[in-house]
């Protein structure tokens, strides 16, 4: 069934647009933006006072299938992603087995078109096993669907390895994602390394361990001329390489998740294991400098980084508990709140980091609304009033340092290929 938009604010980064206008979809894809647009027995959703915006775009998600169901599958943690406002979603290969082959990604991609409420793109590990030693199957897991390569929650620590998986990755077009972590630096640390460390006894995990490892890599970078990204960027100085680095013009980016610009240690609930995640959240200086990276545009995306944990695990003991949050459902709620609303960035700017942003890294053929793309659309508001009930998420886990929280703005529709995944209420 043909969908009309009526009479929303259309903002599209990638055609420059800001205008109150209609859009059409038919036959799954994207037939006009314009006034008073109309189609036969198309089903019209009044977009009045809203935000209508290409479909966003998470390119860092774990979705747990295979292996670690009880945390996530594939259908829970799509769900949440389409009540998030996302239309497009890749997720790690740090499963059970590991996507480190093109059996596995295939079986990704084959549940995901089974059962998938949002677009699923896998990601393949960059070594076997994500154990850091020897390259993984990297041609065959693009021949089978993979968009990049990553051992996204373990750094490959050895420079020779990486040096190789870039040569790889250049040939092969493919980004490459680092989770950027001297383990040497970091080994046994549970919060970020500084006064409140200190304050509770807990063992500090310095900025240090990220800063080397993104001076490494952005070296390699240099020698192979790989599409480079970093995940989940975290302190001021590894922001400030890859803003030289993009100054001299190589082809490296980075993303940011909401925790980050939002959270500082400072603030955390003590020893609440909500709010532990690697990389752990920072100083207010670090969280500052991620803000001004997001206004600059050093900093490419906005990603979620949602690391479903069951409470059976998460609700330990601080140094026992895994690392990791869900944050599907808040991201665009904290992006409002934190940058739009104070005037950190504009309303374009924040839909960039979601839509053209990560598309420029993916290359997925989304993230614009341009007449004949596939037919994914958000549609969101800055002023709906709503509270997030962590027990009423659409995600298996309920590891979130956000439940009760009240945000000023938030997703209101999903729309992925000319169809409507979510409808808030």
């Amino acid at each position: 069934m043909p969908i009309v938009i009526k009479n929303g604010r259309v903002i599209d980064p990638a055609t420059k647009t800001d205008r109150v206008a209609d859009v059409l979809i038919v036959d799954g894809r994207i037939a006009g933006v314009a006034p008073n647009l109309s189609s036969p027995k198309a089903e019209v959703y009044d977009a009045s006072g809203m935000i209508v915006a290409p479909g966003f775009i998470d390119m860092h998600v774990h979705l747990r299938e295979p292996g670690f169901e009880h945390a996530e599958n594939i259908e829970s943690g799509s769900r949440a992603a389409a009540a998030g406002g996302f239309a497009s979603i890749c997720c790690m290969p740090n499963t059970k087995p590991v996507n480190d082959s093109a059996t596995v990604t295939s079986y990704i991609a084959q549940q995901a078109k089974a059962k998938a409420l949002v677009n699923v793109f896998p990601i393949g590990a960059i070594t076997k096993g994500s154990a850091g030693e020897e390259l993984a199957a990297l041609g065959a897991m693009k021949a089978a669907g993979a968009v990049a390569i990553s051992d996204d929650g373990l750094p490959v620590m050895n420079a020779r390895v990486m040096r190789r998986a870039m040569e790889f990755a250049r040939s092969y077009d493919l980004p490459i994602i680092q989770h950027c972590e001297d383990l040497n630096l970091s080994a046994g640390g549970d919060m970020h390394e500084g006064a409140s460390s200190v304050r509770w006894g807990l063992r500090g995990i310095p900025a240090a361990s990220e800063d080397v490892m993104v001076a490494r890599d952005l070296v390699l970078s240099q020698l192979t001329g790989a599409r480079y990204h970093v995940a989940h960027i975290s302190t001021s100085n590894a922001i400030a390489m890859v803003d030289y680095a993009r100054r001299q013009g190589l082809p490296v980016t980075c993303e940011v998740t909401p925790h980050h610009f939002t959270l500082a240690d400072e603030e955390m609930v003590a020893y609440d294991s909500n709010y532990k995640m690697k990389p752990p959240l920072r100083s207010a200086c670090h969280r500052e400098a991620a803000v001004a990276g997001i206004a600059s545009g050093t900093i490419a995306a906005i990603a979620t980084d949602h690391a479903p944990h069951p409470g059976s695990e998460k609700m330990q003991e601080f140094e026992r508990c895994p690392f990791g949050i869900i944050g599907l459902e808040t991201a665009l709620g904290l992006a409002l709140e934190r940058l739009v609303a104070p005037g950190k960035i504009s309303l374009m700017r924040m839909v960039e980091l979601f839509t053209t942003g990560p598309e420029s890294v993916m290359r997925l053929g989304r993230g614009t609304l341009e007449p004949g793309v596939v037919g994914d659309v958000t549609v969101f508001s800055t002023d709906v009033e709503w509270t997030y009930d962590v027990n009423q998420s659409a995600s298996r886990s309920r590891n979130s340092p956000f439940h009760g929280k009240t945000f000023k703005g938030g997703p209101m529709a999903t729309i992925v290929d000319g169809e409507f995944k979510w409808k808030r209420g």
